[in-house]
């Protein structure tokens, strides 16, 4: 419910499914056991086994790289901590995948707003910077701020007019890093018309 409400690629109905499929291979893998055990020497952990390296190919298919960021890393760790849960749920171990549940809902509910916290703690600023519309300009601005320890961590171009362009830029600086230092820097680059930090 709540990788729906913030309109990522897998959904409550997904999470679902890997829930319930994990569930039935685990206990698809006792029940093998114990129908078979007499005639054969059976690891009824196998099949479990197949379902935390397959689930991968699945939570792939929820990371997408925009731009210079990666979006969809949590998606991807929550399909497959449910279908962790859901082996659980299928082995019997119930105290242990309530548990867990619990601890995935405070993690996806709750660390997020502690985690927007942590960054702004951390220096992360917004930065608007016009420039010419003419291409290597941003790359200039990625080697500037670089040189100056400056972290990129989203980035996005608007359009200003036929000439120029904005850049708005998401940086994780230093600490002790000078702000006004930074901008004086950022406008010494050719081709820039003005830098300043908004609010995000």
């Amino acid at each position: 419910m709540e990788r729906e409400s913030v309109n990522r690629p897998a959904g409550l109905r997904t999470h679902i499914l890997v829930c319930m499929g994990s569930t039935l291979v685990m206990l698809t893998g006792i029940f093998m056991f114990n129908q078979y055990s007499s005639f054969s020497d059976l690891d009824p952990t196998r099949l479990g086994a197949q379902v935390v390296s397959g689930i991968g190919f699945l939570g792939a298919g929820t990371i997408l790289r925009e731009g210079l960021t990666v979006k969809g890393l949590t998606t991807a760790a929550s399909i497959w901590g449910v279908a962790c849960i859901g082996l659980a749920v299928g082995s019997g171990f119930y105290l242990g995948s309530i548990v867990a549940t619990v601890l995935v809902f405070i993690i996806l509910f709750f660390f997020s707003k502690f985690e927007k916290y942590v960054s702004k703690r951390h220096n992360e600023v917004y930065f608007k910077i016009i420039t010419l519309n003419q291409p290597g300009q941003v790359g200039k601005i990625g080697t500037e701020l670089g040189k100056m320890n400056v972290s990129i961590v989203n980035i996005k171009l608007e359009t200003v007019d036929d000439a120029l362009v904005a850049v708005i830029l998401v940086a994780k600086l230093p600490r002790k890093s000078c702000i006004p230092e930074i901008i004086d820097r950022i406008l010494c680059i050719e081709g820039i018309n003005g830098a300043q930090v908004i609010e995000s």
